[in-house]
């Protein structure tokens, strides 16, 4: 999404964008504090950031038929889900919504870094306290497998059949208070970012890569069009749709305090 960006491939206006890699939920609360004018952050934690932040058009992250997974060591049906203590990484993030309404109410959880609920479900502890399954998001969805575990449940797979729509997990959220014009042209260069990107797909991939963590070309490639595809150009109807239904069914469940109506930054007509 941001090589053409972070490399300066396209004529970014007089606009200068410093990029910081870091994981979501330190960017979701780094969002709450209003740091970052454009920061991804998790559809989640955008209930509690709507008065500060819009969600871009494009940069989405959809599960379109899968996402987070639950895993572990062991089969486990979703009931038995409730008596186990299961590995999180993040209160705010979109895997936790998604999990909370799939069980339908409260279980027993510890906070762990997403790149370390692998080892922790593998250990059965994390810093000496349980841990007997994990929530997994990013590329643990693609290497589970490999360390022998099983899955519980695959929570896009499961909404899609319940809603017949793709789970929305991340969005680019941008600053109100930026003001219409910036907004409106900080969108339209992301947009070319990703348009950039997946016209120039192993150009882009060999800079993501960089980042990547134990994939390997074949899977990073993969991993990419899960979650860099026609839903990150444009969140869509559909897409807006299942962001709305998404918070709504968040706010009926009792987990979000109060109804949120996302609001999107219209996206320009392409030249």
């Amino acid at each position: 999404m941001f090589h053409a960006l972070a490399n300066e491939c396209i004529p970014t206006e007089g606009y200068r964008f410093v990029h910081e890699l870091v994981d979501i939920e330190t960017l979701n609360q780094r969002a709450f504090r209003a740091e970052l004018e454009l920061t991804a952050v998790s559809i989640h934690a955008y209930a509690y950031l709507h008065d500060k932040y819009a969600l871009c058009s494009c940069g989405a992250s959809m599960g379109d038929g899968y996402g987070p997974m639950v895993v572990a060591r062991e089969p486990l049906s979703a009931d038995q889900l409730h008596d186990r203590v299961i590995a999180v990484p993040g209160i705010l993030t979109s895997a936790m919504l998604a999990l909370r309404l799939f069980l339908g109410r409260e279980f027993r959880y510890e906070i762990v870094p997403f790149d370390a609920i692998l080892d922790a479900v593998e250990q059965g502890h994390y810093q000496g306290r349980p841990v007997h399954a994990g929530l997994i998001i990013h590329e643990g969805q693609l290497t589970f497998g490999e360390r022998q575990m099983h899955l519980a449940i695959d929570l896009g797979v499961w909404w899609k059949a319940e809603t017949g729509l793709p789970l929305p997990l991340g969005a680019n959220a941008i600053r109100k208070d930026l003001g219409p014009k910036a907004i409106a042209e900080v969108q339209e260069l992301l947009r070319q970012s990703i348009d950039y990107g997946l016209q120039h797909r192993g150009e882009a991939l060999r800079h993501a890569m960089q980042y990547g963590r134990d994939l390997d070309s074949a899977q990073a490639d993969r991993f990419v069009g899960m979650y860099v595809n026609d839903w990150t150009r444009d969140f869509g109807e559909a897409g807006r749709e299942a962001v709305s239904l998404f918070l709504a069914r968040g706010y009926e469940q009792g987990v979000l305090p109060r109804l949120v109506i996302p609001e999107f930054v219209p996206l320009q007509s392409a030249n």
